[in-house]
């Protein structure tokens, strides 16, 4: 097959499918890959390391989508891109299918058989093809890093000729792979953390990192829904969840926000009450901002203030570190490419649908959308028609 790996081309996103070393896993195995050109340099890859690697550089974006059986991306093709793409040819993407039920449609209707990455269900033989797992230790690492240089104080504890200074205080919300990770960062760097989760089951990993845990007393059932993801709570229960939280939120130094339910909006847990309660000079680091967020205050994609509180509204954090996260995307994209080659994958066909891991990330296939969520998703929106 011949994999085209295309300049991204949404603002602000550095990161690149393929870095040198998967174009030459790729091209070891029998396959052609082609890369636009200039189309790792944010991430630190050479148009030289591609063809070193193997891979042919293409100037132009037309050429090489008209020479691909299968295109490979970060993000959704954007509208210019879709007109690019034939029918038949494979597309593996984050396509966030659910929160975009539309562009999968068109997808459909393009003909093309598209993969979503962030459809890769959450068990044990899928975690080496987990790209949602390995972007949130990276944007965890650097939520965390972001907190501390924001903040107006040392995050350890420091003892000077001029007196002693405690440390940081840091809450953590959401113990999911990001807020772990931003829980291991901030301890790295000397604060004092809290964590908290609606979800008991992640009680041990918050303590095992040294962090003390918080925890909201919900009905039978808890809080954790399908594969391992926090389900929404019901309006109580997130209300509860705001009066547990208040007091924290009150006393920290730096909040870390890493709550989302996939394909919704993310909960806003902190309301405007509780950032006029926290003292000026405090930093909110809201990860979930590209989903609406989890303050009634971020401005997805700026840095607010209010009161004296930084609300800091960052999208895409894994692309603020485009090195590390382009090395880990690339590494989860050829595994889940060999997977569907072993799988039969071929242009335009899919062999083996009834495979869990190819079954949870199809979306399209035949002319049509064949994701069952987003289906779903899509007749939500269309009332049905």
């Amino acid at each position: 097959m011949y994999f085209a790996v295309p300049a991204e081309r949404i603002e602000g996103e550095r990161r690149v499918a393929l870095v040198p070393d998967g174009v030459k896993q790729l091209v070891g195995l029998g396959h052609k890959v082609g890369v636009q050109a200039g189309a790792g340099l944010p991430s630190g890859a050479l148009d030289e390391e591609y063809a070193a690697a193997g891979g042919e550089v293409v100037a132009e974006a037309e050429d090489l989508y008209g020479r691909a059986d299968a295109v490979v991306k970060v993000r959704a093709p954007d509208a210019d891109e879709l007109h690019l793409l034939r029918s038949g040819v494979v597309l593996v993407a984050l396509l966030a299918p659910l929160a975009a039920p539309e562009l999968a449609d068109q997808l459909g209707g393009l003909g093309a058989v598209a993969f979503s990455l962030d459809a890769v269900p959450r068990i044990a033989r899928a975690q080496s093809m987990d790209v949602l797992s390995s972007m949130s230790n990276v944007g965890g690492y650097r939520a965390a890093l972001a907190g501390a240089v924001q903040c107006g104080r040392f995050f350890p504890l420091m003892m000077t000729a001029a007196g002693t200074i405690p440390p940081a205080k840091v809450l953590i919300i959401g113990a999911g792979v990001a807020g772990l990770q931003a829980i291991a960062t901030a301890k790295r760097l000397g604060a004092v953390v809290q964590a908290f989760d609606t979800r008991e089951a992640t009680r041990q990993q918050v303590e095992s990192l040294g962090a003390s845990f918080l925890t909201l007393p919900l009905p039978a059932g808890g809080a954790e829904g399908a594969g391992g993801y926090a389900r929404r709570l019901a309006s109580e229960e997130e209300a509860l969840e705001r009066e547990l939280l208040a007091d924290p939120v009150r006393q920290a130094d730096v909040v870390i926000t890493t709550a989302l339910v996939p394909g919704m909006r993310a909960p806003v847990l902190i309301t405007a009450e509780m950032v006029a309660a926290m003292h000026p000079g405090a930093v909110i680091v809201d990860m979930a901002a590209e989903a609406g967020g989890n303050t009634a205050v971020t401005v997805p994609g700026q840095q607010a203030v209010v009161n004296g509180v930084v609300i800091d509204g960052t999208l895409n954090w894994p692309s603020a570190m485009p090195q590390a996260s382009s090395r880990l995307f690339s590494r989860n994209v050829v595994t889940f490419l060999r997977h569907l080659l072993d799988s039969g994958l071929a242009e335009g066909t899919v062999t083996d649908s009834t495979d869990e891991i190819v079954r949870g990330t199809l979306i399209t296939h035949g002319g049509h959308v064949v994701h069952a969520a987003t289906l779903e998703r899509l007749a939500a929106r269309t009332g049905g028609r």
